[in-house]
């Protein structure tokens, strides 16, 4: 048994978060059909991305959205589901005539979760934009990156998948929970600037204290420690280090042959002149000699592994934290993964005489 058996959710195809969500929440166990563009609407607006792990476990349905007939179908099909999760801009999925309205006007005990950059209300909601735009105005993205340069991205975890999707999801088992309690459905609202703003609350209360310096690359856990960032080695790949703690840090310094009267941890305006001393001694080895060295010690040193390297880590195979290269199921449940469902194609009119049990 998985987690979120007997729960069924409909999800509207689409990119970034919404996609990742509801890979998720199939993950856990949820029967999940995702509601893909029929061939007869229309080339789609974009192609699928990530497809062999994000669409994962659940049942792809190809639909016409403006088709009365489709419509129809659909409707009847809401009957049969717990929740909704959608992505698209404010306003669309109402213009189409499934918006939470309508959808929980037929079905009161609905959850409709929707997930935008910007949110359904305010100012930009309508605009267009991407992660990158989404955590620029929570002021995280302000906060990545060298002292000298502008800021990096983190790709696209903090917003798309972190501020986004998680939250979505988060939201959505929480209204699941109330909405067996009451028998009322909720919309929730995530937005990416919400849920970046969220993951940043810890530096907006160091701020708030005095403790977080607004110029990147000179805090605690920006890279500005010595103590807690990423040096590059003689072959050109990295280590991470992160000795934080007073005992791990002296487990660094140990490994390091570095005496700690020559060294002290909090005082930050000696840290240029030993970030550059830490960052001449791990240029002098291989990165794995580097792990070898301090395999066993609490100096908090690992290797930065590639993409490609990532799945050969002898803890992640342990974990069988890869299956075939990609990333399994997370997190474990009673030490055990759970097994994503295959995937499958299904015509909307068998979703809807599979479904039909449990309307109501």
């Amino acid at each position: 048994m998985q987690p979120l058996n007997g729960v069924r959710i409909i999800e509207f195809d689409g990119l970034g978060p919404v996609t990742f969500a509801g890979m998720m929440l199939a993950d856990l166990g949820a029967e999940v059909v995702r509601l893909t563009r029929d061939a007869s609407a229309g080339p789609a607006a974009f192609d699928e991305v990530g497809g062999a792990v994000l669409h994962r476990g659940r049942v792809a349905v190809p639909v016409d959205l403006k088709s009365e007939a489709d419509r129809g179908r659909i409707l009847t099909l809401v009957d049969g589901a717990d929740a909704v999760i959608e992505g698209f801009r404010p306003g669309v999925m109402e213009r189409l005539g499934y918006g939470p309205e309508v959808l929980q006007a037929r079905k009161p005990a609905l959850v409709f979760g929707r997930v935008t950059g910007w949110g359904q209300t305010g100012p930009l909601a309508n605009a267009v934009g991407h992660d990158l735009n989404y955590i620029g105005l929570s002021g995280v993205l302000h906060a990545m990156g060298e002292a000298d340069r502008p800021p990096s991205p983190p790709l696209n975890l903090v917003g798309d998948y972190g501020g986004g999707a998680m939250l979505l999801v988060v939201g959505v088992l929480a209204a699941l929970v109330e909405a067996r309690t009451t028998g009322r459905g909720r919309v929730v609202d995530a937005a990416m600037t919400d849920g970046a703003a969220l993951l940043g609350g810890l530096f907006q209360a160091l701020r708030g204290q005095g403790m977080w310096n607004e110029r990147r690359g000179a805090n605690l856990l920006d890279g500005g420690a010595p103590f807690y960032r990423c040096y590059t080695c003689r072959d050109g790949r990295f280590v991470a280090v992160a000795a934080l703690e007073p005992r791990f840090y002296s487990a660094l310094l140990a490994g390091l042959e570095i005496d700690p009267g020559e060294a002290v941890q909090y005082d930050i305006a000696a840290w240029p002149a030993l970030q550059a001393r830490f960052a001449a001694l791990f240029a002098s080895r291989d990165r794995d000699d580097w792990s070898a060295h301090f395999a066993g010690t609490e100096a908090c040193v690992t290797p930065v592994l590639s993409l490609a390297e990532a799945p050969d880590h002898p803890h992640n195979q342990a974990r069988r934290t890869f299956q075939d290269g990609l990333p399994r199921p997370a997190p474990l449940f009673d030490g055990k993964a759970v097994e994503p469902a295959p995937k499958s194609a299904l015509t909307l009119e068998q979703m809807v005489t599979k479904w039909s049990d449990h309307a109501g």
